[in-house]
């Protein structure tokens, strides 16, 4: 590819320029930047934006990749960067990245650039594009699921965290034979952000749900449905909190809070896991703390739970009980579900000992019309 100037989709990419300098600087020091982007300089000046312009961006194209400011078509106004790095010719393939500053962010500006980038680099001959995000940066994520670009994996301790360390980078890619259009995802967004019947609320767990959850998930008749049967560490509730979105973007995992739709306390949690995407089955789980117990609650989440994943398109939903969590039992049956039988020995109990497991199922079709 050679520099050339890219109109689509609302947005211009074009070369830098001396002009940007002051626009670059704001952008690239500011923290949403330095976290989405590895080795930038810290602080950074007037004087790393210049060196950018004026010696990185013209190695980039050098070095067989792509370095376009993002402007505003009717000002040429600097509205971020994009570009294109890690060549691989034998394989056609290149890593695809960007940056929007500050009041530019929100407008849909990160997907359009990538969008263009990506069209311009597929007519040019490339095969495969990457896009690197850390799990985190969820804001990334989906404007690569906007552009096009699936989830195709995690690369571990891809990337060295600031301060030491190295962190995992979650890759989605496009090939250049895809369907044009946003990609499919496997587990859209709640609507409006929640589901509820006015007694109880699910939403999306968030960092905020960390001691919450944590108390949960800790009680003893909690824990003895956990696979293993170990309690969890604080660390890692607030690991699960942190990458609840990553997993929903990437189609792993719903993990919902529960809430009393009148105070908005957290009273449970629940999980859809879409664990076989390839025959639409996802399995379910639920806990509530005790205070919230024996008012019904549960029957209530797992009824709205139940309803939206058959709203999205799954087949099939299943959930599993130990053999004497009869309230559990009821609970499921309530909701729907039918009693198919038990596998014996499936889970790992304590001191290396094995548990039997009741397996429930549900299909759409077996709920009233």
């Amino acid at each position: 590819m050679t520099p050339e100037t890219i109109e689509a989709y609302g947005v211009r990419l074009r070369p830098f320029r001396l002009a940007d300098v002051a626009d670059t600087a704001v952008a690239c020091a500011d923290p949403v930047t330095q976290r989405g982007i590895s080795g930038l300089p810290d602080p950074y000046t007037e004087e790393s934006a210049r060196w950018w312009i004026t010696e990185g961006a013209p190695a980039a194209w050098a070095g067989g990749g792509a370095a376009y400011a993002i402007a505003d078509p009717a000002n040429d106004r600097l509205l971020g960067g994009i570009g294109l790095s890690q060549p691989v010719p034998v394989r056609g393939q290149w890593e695809i990245g960007y940056w929007v500053t500050p009041g530019a962010r929100g407008r849909g500006v990160a997907t359009a650039a990538t969008r263009a980038l990506a069209e311009h680099a597929f007519a040019a001959g490339c095969a495969r594009l990457e896009l690197l995000t850390n799990e985190e940066n969820t804001a990334s994520q989906r404007v690569a699921l906007a552009a096009g670009f699936r989830h195709e994996g995690v690369r571990r301790a891809a990337n060295p965290s600031r301060g030491g360390g190295r962190h995992d980078l979650i890759a989605w890619v496009r090939l250049a034979d895809d369907p044009p259009g946003p990609a499919a995802r496997l587990l859209p967004d709640l609507p409006d952000g929640r589901l509820t019947d006015d007694v109880v609320t699910l939403r999306r767990v968030t960092l905020g749900d960390t001691d919450a959850l944590h108390r949960l998930h800790t009680l003893p008749e909690v824990v003895a449905n956990r696979v293993p049967p170990l309690p969890p560490t604080w660390e890692s509730i607030e690991r699960r909190c942190r990458r609840a979105e990553n997993h929903w973007l990437a189609g792993r995992s719903a993990d919902l809070a529960i809430l009393d739709a009148a105070s908005g306390t957290l009273v449970g949690g629940c999980v859809l896991h879409y664990d076989e995407p390839a025959t639409g089955q996802a399995m379910l789980g639920c806990s509530m703390l005790p205070e919230a117990r024996g008012r019904g609650l549960t029957t209530r989440a797992m009824g709205l739970l139940v309803g939206w994943a058959f709203d999205i398109g799954l087949a099939r939903l299943w959930a599993g009980t130990r053999p004497e969590n009869v309230a559990a039992q009821r609970v499921l049956e309530k909701a729907g579900f039918r009693r198919e039988g038990m596998l014996r020995g499936r889970l790992p109990g304590p001191d290396g000992t094995r548990v039997d497991s009741v397996l429930f199922g549900l299909l759409a079709s077996d709920l009233p019309g």
